[in-house]
């Protein structure tokens, strides 16, 4: 069996577009070939307010964060991070501390033989690891013993606000 030849930072970029728009189940190894050719990230480049999104692949969290009316993340430094902003009934934002076990910080992190930025959660075994797609979007993969259910990790991704 030959795997097939990886994917540039550009061809990455269009693949995760194509992914993003998907409207069935997305495939985890297709996820995985656009995040091994993206780009890491440093956790100074993801300050400020994100609005996020889930990719469908059939992990068994997908569609809770929906349910809990999750909007995104807030990074306001390395060591304030608000991993779990909600929408409360009437439309307002909050951080969901309930739900997260608390909140995060971000650290520079080695994840599949490359160091990036990660978001670790105060109170749970889950590690966000993100990289760039481009300026205003991020991939991110949740790991941790928390996270990892039957082998699969959860693809998501951030906007920029």
């Amino acid at each position: 069996m030959t795997s097939a030849p990886a994917l540039t930072r550009t061809e990455a970029q269009e693949r995760f577009r194509q992914l993003r728009a998907a409207t069935g189940l997305v495939d985890d190894a297709e996820l995985d070939a656009v995040w091994a050719a993206l780009e890491t990230i440093r956790p100074e480049q993801l300050f400020g307010a994100w609005k996020g999104d889930e990719f469908l692949t059939g992990h068994p969290v997908n569609g809770m964060l929906e349910k809990a009316r999750w909007f995104g993340k807030t990074f306001t430094s390395r060591s304030d991070v608000q991993p779990l902003m909600c929408l409360d009934e009437d439309g307002s934002l909050y951080s969901n501390k309930k739900l997260g076990k608390g909140e995060a910080s971000l650290w520079l992190v080695e994840f599949r033989g490359e160091v990036t930025a990660s978001m670790v959660y105060d109170g749970q075994a889950v590690i966000d690891h993100f990289k760039k797609v481009d300026d205003n979007t991020v991939m991110g993969i949740m790991n941790g013993k928390d996270a990892v259910i039957d082998g699969r990790h959860l693809y998501f991704l951030l906007e920029r606000v």
